[in-house]
Parts: structure tokens; C-alpha cells; sequence
């Protein structure tokens, strides 16, 4: 699911061609990628972009008359620009956005249909769409603790929040808690103050760094969420860039956490809900 350094990169890169155009058409291919019925989407055409925003993963192309198209990619979701008008449609597509400069498309790979679409009225309706989450990169670190601290929970679950913080998912968290030397299970009312300020610096390191590594890249068409360079994420059984030891992860639904136990476990690997239930007293305990 693209994160915040990878809609920031969506948004840079969609302000530069239209920001200012004026929207002509939109072509819906699928019913169940629009969420709302009021106002019309028909609605939105023939309007001028004005801004363009982020609210947690979601984008936020803002219209004149107070309408903001909210689109969620979620995990499978992409977008693509075309400099030709009208643009072409393949077989993943979704929806295609006809601006005067040119196409956004919408695809979603795969048979599972989870990407969104609302066109809602008013920065009332807008704001309701916000889980909440504080933006790492804007609050210092004692409302970053405030917020960390306010829930008893595991520290993957709580960076993964969405009403905790903004914009962090399964990939970042991964690099964040790796970079803080810190274990994803361990529980947050269990942190020391210096621990949490570990952890806030490495949040910010970690989004700033890679924000500035994707604005590089252009128009964002190749958005992943295991991308070279990353730590530990996707890097299941490789060495960890750290210390060399095997990268391990925890398996459950159809994400996974990926961390290493010499860097953040002290050694230790963590038991996994299906494998280590199956192997029960084969499952290793350390990395010795």
C-alpha cells in the first residue's frame, strides 16, 4: 500500500501537470471504486484543480466549488499519466481523469477490488474522512509520546494506526523500527524516554530520507512497497545491512513484518502465528 513518502511523491508529481487544468471528464469503468452518490461525479467535471493534498494515504485533488476527489489506492491500487487526451484503457483499469494536460489513469492489479473513490462537498466532509493521526514530520517528540503512549499496544500495531499517525504502513514501520533498533512486539507503555526518543528520530529520518529518494524518480509509476535499498522489508532470509544476520519476519493475513533479531530482538525470533504453531518445539528460539 503506497505510504507517505509514496503519496507525496504521487502528489509533487501531479501538481507539476495539473495543478491549475481544468478537469474535463471522468470515466468510471468500475461501479464499486465510487464510494459516495452525493454530489454527482458528473459533478466534477469542467472544474479547475486547485490544490492538491494528502489525507493519511489518501489523495486529495481539491476542485473549484469546495469538491475534493479522495482517492485510495490501498494495496494494489496505482496511478499513471498520460500526456495524451483522451487516454487508454487496459484492463486493469478502473477510472480514467481527463485534464486539459493530459490523463490520470487508475488501475488496480489482481481480482480484489479495494482502491476508492469519494467525491465529497465542503472541507467539513473532507476533514471526516481523517482518521486523525498526527504527521510525524510536523509534531514534536513529546506529542509524538503522547501519541505512541496513549494505547497499550505493540509498536508495529501502533505506528500502523491510522489514528495514531499518519501515513505509516506495513513497509515503513518495518524500516523505522529497524533503524530505532527496536523490537515490533514490544509494547508500548513498556518504553523508556530514551527508547521513545529513538524511535521518533527514526521515524522522521526514515520518512524524510525516503520522500526525498522517490522525488527523484519522477512520475511515481513503479510504486512498491519492497523497494532496493530498504533495511529489512521484503528481505526475508537476506543479511541484515546492519549486522549480516538473516532477516526474519512474522506472517499474518497477507502482510508480514519483517525485522532482524540481532539488531532488535536481542537475538531472539519472534514466533510466528502459523509456522511456529505447526513446528511447535522445531520452532527455533534464537538465532544460536
Amino acid at each position: 500500500m503506497p505510504e507517505l513518502p509514496d503519496v507525496t511523491a504521487y502528489i509533487e508529481s501531479l501538481e507539476r501537470r495539473i495543478g491549475g487544468a481544468l478537469l474535463n471528464r471522468i470515466q468510471l469503468f468500475n461501479p464499486f471504486l465510487l464510494r459516495t452518490a452525493l454530489p454527482p461525479l458528473n459533478e466534477a467535471a469542467g472544474k479547475k484543480v486547485l490544490k492538491l493534498s494528502r489525507v493519511g494515504k489518501r489523495i486529495v485533488i481539491g476542485l473549484e466549488d469546495e469538491l475534493y476527489l479522495v482517492l485510495h489506492l490501498m494495496i494494489a491500487g496505482r496511478l499513471h499519466w498520460d500526456e495524451k487526451r483522451p487516454g487508454r484503457k487496459t484492463r486493469n483499469t478502473l477510472a480514467l481523469f481527463e485534464f486539459e494536460t493530459g490523463t490520470l489513469a487508475l488501475t488496480e492489479a489482481g481480482t480484489k477490488r479495494r482502491a476508492s473513490l469519494h467525491l465529497v462537498k465542503g472541507e467539513a466532509a473532507l476533514r471526516a474522512m481523517d482518521p486523525g493521526g498526527v504527521e510525524v514530520l510536523q509534531v514534536g517528540v513529546a506529542d509524538f509520546a503522547g501519541r505512541l503512549q496513549s494505547e497499550n499496544h505493540t509498536l508495529k500495531r501502533a505506528l500502523t494506526d491510522p489514528r495514531l499517525f499518519s501515513g505509516i504502513g506495513n513497509a515503513y514501520s518495518d524500516e523505522i523500527l529497524h533503524r530505532a533498533r527496536l523490537s515490533p512486539v514490544a509494547l508500548t507503555g513498556n518504553l523508556s524516554r530514551e527508547e521513545i526518543q529513538n524511535l521518533y528520530t527514526a521515524a522522521r529520518s526514515v520518512l524524510q530520507e525516503w520522500t526525498q529518494t522517490l522525488r527523484t524518480e519522477g512520475f511515481p509509476e513503479k510504486v512498491t512497497a519492497f523497494r532496493e535499498g530498504m533495511a529489512v522489508h521484503g528481505r526475508y532470509g537476506k543479511p541484515c545491512p546492519a549486522c549480516g544476520a538473516p532477516v526474519q519476519r512474522i506472517v499474518y493475513a497477507e502482510n508480514e513484518t519483517n525485522y532482524c533479531a540481532r539488531c532488535q530482538t536481542g537475538g531472539r525470533i519472534l514466533a510466528d502465528r502459523a509456522l511456529s504453531r505447526l513446528l511447535k518445539k522445531s520452532w527455533p528460539r534464537s538465532l544460536d
